[in-house]
């Protein structure tokens, strides 16, 4: 606010020093020239008087209530401060609206107003850097949880985009270099409830140097980097970067999990979607020959995990000079008939359009298409603005980078036990994800249900934490169950458990709970609304221990304790 107030004073001070000396002047005259009054007696006005009609002569608003007509010298000193008056005013609104369209103050002001709303955040929140395709994904799936975030962002017109969204929830946002320490300190990231903080900026270099400032001025702060190549994810996980996200490999292992574990795959796409969406089908990589548009970082992740999986695997390269280009590929976009030819097109199960153009994938899909039908395609999209082009091209599956890391880091965020249970459940068979996939059916048919956390903690379990405390023996079973009856289960599935001796996959109903333990669910919403019931009323709780309805006011429990 200083720097607005000398800002302001520095630009104004020549305008307001001019229409200060020449009203000085003005009022001056005014009381030094004699006047006569109406008895023909000289009169002379007094300095209020006379500054009064200054200001309504200098603002040209009308002469009146002055008590004597004027003599011909006071009228030549007001023909003249009328037109000084009027200048010296359309030069100051002049230097004021310079100084409205100064971009120093505007930045000046914007910043205050950001610090001021960072400021006022009272609930947890995190920083985003970056309200490009995959930022704003994050920042809108936040939002529909009422989940708070403070942004930043180099161009203007994000920030425009980020205040004139329509969501239930107002978020501040900053145009401002994220890179910068002072502007991430604005954005709140020593703020005691920043919980995290994401870059997901375009620049690999811009997203270490944010890692890097926010672990060296608040290393307990959580740091979520996107990261393009190898080189970068080493550099920030040397100094505590808790979670690197590279959008290819990511997808390129899950694809190859596809190959020979499609419930496995298929489970995985599930827990990364959102509540409500709908269920999809299992899906199996058809095996065989595969061309391989596109050799780049994209393009060599998945080569890596198909090579892995035991397919025969086409390249398709218009770079010649390509580090690391297979011996056989075919130098060529992919998008004309004669390349696809001479990659053989006729023998392939399959084509990944994997070009950092999204014209250019498109392309190449038509033009397989024709040449084989059967094809099962699969398209890089690299512009969110493009999906609907992509939903029509028919490809069996898309991978758009900014929905692969947005769908990542708000697992992170939101349900970080998400990720530990899919990475225990990458340790059993198909099988197994199979028979998880059919129950997950049976409590959500058509869509995937909620999945949320449970912390046994006083704040979000009081009950079951004061039983923990008293030594009553607390299992999962206990919270599953309806607190109407005691024997009719929840349509609710126990996916993980979390305690000091480590994390456990599908815990049964009989699991003995502790205090601080962390479990994992998945249902319906009426499901999880009973379970807070179970977790937080003693009266509940109570009758699912023990079978026995407990007194419902506090009176009543304690004329029972009294009694027994």
């Amino acid at each position: 606010m200083d720097s607005i107030i000398f800002l302001i004073l520095r630009q104004m001070r020549a305008p307001l020093l001019l229409l200060s000396t020449v009203y000085a002047i003005a009022t001056l005259g005014l009381t030094l020239i004699p006047g006569m009054d109406d008895k023909g007696q000289i009169w002379y006005m007094d300095f209020f008087h006379a500054f009064y009609f200054v200001t309504f002569m200098g603002t040209t608003i009308g002469f009146g209530e002055i008590p004597y007509p004027f003599t011909d010298a006071q009228r030549m000193w007001a023909l003249i401060f009328i037109y000084i008056t009027v200048a010296t005013w359309i030069y100051t609104i002049g230097a004021l609206i310079r100084l409205w369209q100064n971009e120093t103050l505007q930045k000046a002001l914007a910043e205050n107003r950001f610090q001021r709303q960072v400021r006022q955040i009272s609930d947890p929140f995190f920083v985003v850097c970056g309200y490009g395709d995959t930022g704003s994904r994050l920042v809108k799936s936040l939002r529909k949880r009422l989940i708070r975030a403070s942004v930043l962002d180099l161009k203007q017109d994000r920030i425009d985009a980020l205040m004139l969204a329509e969501h239930p929830l107002f978020l501040p946002g900053l145009q401002a270099d994220a890179s910068t320490p002072r502007n991430l300190v604005l954005a709140g990231i020593m703020h005691p409830l920043c919980k995290s903080v994401v870059a997901l900026t375009d620049d690999n270099a811009v997203n270490l140097h944010i890692a890097i400032t926010v672990k060296v001025l608040n290393p307990e702060t959580k740091v979520i980097c996107r990261a393009d190549s190898h080189e970068i994810e080493a550099n920030m996980a040397s100094f505590g970067t808790d979670a690197i996200i590279d959008p290819f490999d990511c997808f390129a292992k899950d694809l190859g999990l596809a190959v020979d574990y499609p419930y496995q795959y298929m489970l995985s796409d599930w827990f990364r979607n959102e509540s409500g969406d709908t269920l999809a089908p299992v899906m199996q990589l058809p095996k065989g020959r595969w061309i391989l548009c596109g050799f780049g970082r994209f393009g060599r992740a998945i080569h890596r995990e198909l090579l892995a999986a035991g397919m025969t695997v086409q390249v398709i390269e218009p770079n010649k000079t390509l580090a690391n280009l297979p011996m056989n590929a075919v130098i060529g976009e992919g998008t004309e008939a004669v390349t696809l030819n001479k990659a053989d097109i006729s023998q392939a199960v399959g084509i990944i359009a994997g070009a950092d153009d999204d014209s250019n994938n498109l392309s190449i899909i038509v033009t397989a298409k024709e040449l084989n039908p059967d094809l099962f395609v699969i398209a890089r999209q690299n512009q969110q603005s493009n999906s609907r082009l992509f939903s029509h091209s028919g490809a069996q599956l898309v991978m758009e980078v900014s929905d692969v890391l947005a769908t990542k880091i708000r697992t992170l965020l939101t349900n970080p036990l998400v990720d530990d249970f899919l990475s225990l459940a990458r340790a059993h068979d198909d099988s197994w994800a199979q028979n998880l996939t059919e129950r997950i059916r049976k409590i959500s048919p058509l869509v995937f249900p909620e999945v949320w956390e449970c912390v046994i903690a006083a704040d979000s379990a009081h009950a079951v934490s004061d039983a923990l405390t008293q030594g009553t023996d607390v299992r999962v079973e206990h919270l599953t169950h309806d607190h109407h009856d005691r024997d009719v289960s929840l349509p609710v599935l126990a996916l993980l458990h979390s305690n000091a001796q480590g994390t456990f996959c599908m815990p049964s109903g009989h699991t003995s709970l502790a205090v601080n333990d962390r479990l994992l669910f998945a249902g319906s919403a009426a499901s999880r609304a009973q379970m807070q019931w179970n977790l937080q009323n003693e009266v509940a709780l109570g009758y699912l221990l023990t079978g026995t309805s407990l007194p419902q006011t506090w009176l009543g429990r304690w004329l029972q304790r009294s009694n027994s």
